[in-house]
């Protein structure tokens, strides 16, 4: 055997081994190495973390596994009721890590964003300090391209894609004013973002919008970390409030029953994202994580393309697979 055929067969068992790791991890290999031998959780203790969206399903989730390594946290959203649910639950799960006064429930409509300003005063007065921004506050989609109304476009981009921009603008220049640039912008989009699915048009268009706005960002700023975090299909509630085709209109679904991610496993990839700074990671069960993979390279992009018709990645989607 000679040299060249050594490496040869090398490289073979490389890739061979990689897609074996796409089949069998439920998120991609970099995150899930890192959650095993990467940064631990413990190294967040005493940071703040702003979570957008905080009330229930990603983000609640996510905020427990930070306030069990004793992060300091804001749990803003709308619903108040909910956000005191999660604020009990981080204070049991931080076992005496954290005093009721170091989860702070911030109220908050993205769409307004004349208040935006006002609450990062409102977290810089409670903390004097803000160290991460996780935008996680988002609605998703089901409707079919050609009935979708030009209102549901605009209002889906408003929530999805400008308010998240008009936030973090916001926190970036106050990174820069005090902080000399460093700080860490965080944000919940989806695989979607990556690989356009079925039924869902201006939500992947959205997703695509926010990840090109947060890597051209990472580009200005080389001081500031931002992580994007794309999860694909995740048991939780938020097909309740789904956009649909039709302005004003829910879709009012169920996840139940179907195939998905826990929301406790997705937060807990999360954090261990955000503890160890990573720019682009994404979790979801097979086939949804080799898909992922797929999606970042064109030729392979084509080659399924061939062989994945509507309904098969709407199945995908909707964890019936």
């Amino acid at each position: 055997m000679t040299f060249l055929e050594f490496l040869l067969i090398l490289l073979v068992l490389y890739y061979v081994g990689y897609i074996v790791l796409w089949i069998l991890l439920d998120c991609n290999v970099s995150l899930w190495y890192k959650s095993r031998f990467g940064v631990s959780l413990s190294t967040m203790r005493g940071q703040v973390v702003w979570i957008t969206g905080a009330s229930s399903g990603i983000g609640r989730a996510l905020a427990v596994s930070l306030a069990r390594h004793g992060v300091r946290l804001v749990l803003s959203a709308r619903r108040v009721k909910q956000l005191e649910d999660v604020q009990a639950e981080c204070l049991e799960a931080a076992r005496g890590l954290l005093a009721q006064n170091d989860v702070l429930i911030l109220p908050m409509d993205m769409l307004q964003l004349e208040n935006h300003q006002s609450h990062l005063y409102t977290v810089l007065n409670h903390f004097d300090r803000l160290d991460v921004l996780v935008n996680n506050a988002g609605r998703s989609q089901r409707a079919n391209w050609t009935e979708i109304e030009i209102q549901v476009d605009r209002d889906l981009f408003e929530l999805d894609v400008f308010s998240v921009i008009h936030l973090s603008r916001i926190v970036v220049r106050y990174f820069l004013e005090q902080n000399g640039g460093r700080g860490h912008i965080a944000a919940t989009s989806s695989i979607a973002g990556f690989s356009p699915v079925p039924f869902s048009a201006t939500y992947c268009a959205a997703k695509h919008a926010l990840n090109a706005y947060l890597s051209a960002l990472k580009v200005e700023q080389r001081k500031l970390d931002v992580t994007i975090f794309a999860p694909g299909p995740i048991a939780t509630d938020f097909l309740l409030e789904a956009f649909t085709g039709t302005d004003g209109r829910k879709l009012g679904g169920s996840t139940a029953n179907q195939k998905r991610l826990t929301a406790k496993r997705c937060g807990w990839l999360f954090a261990v994202a955000l503890a160890n700074k990573m720019d682009v990671t994404w979790c979801g069960l097979f086939p949804v994580n080799a898909l992922a993979y797929c999606a970042r390279n064109p030729t392979l992009t084509k080659i399924i393309g061939h062989f994945m018709t509507e309904k098969r990645l709407n199945n995908i989607r909707e964890g019936k697979l």
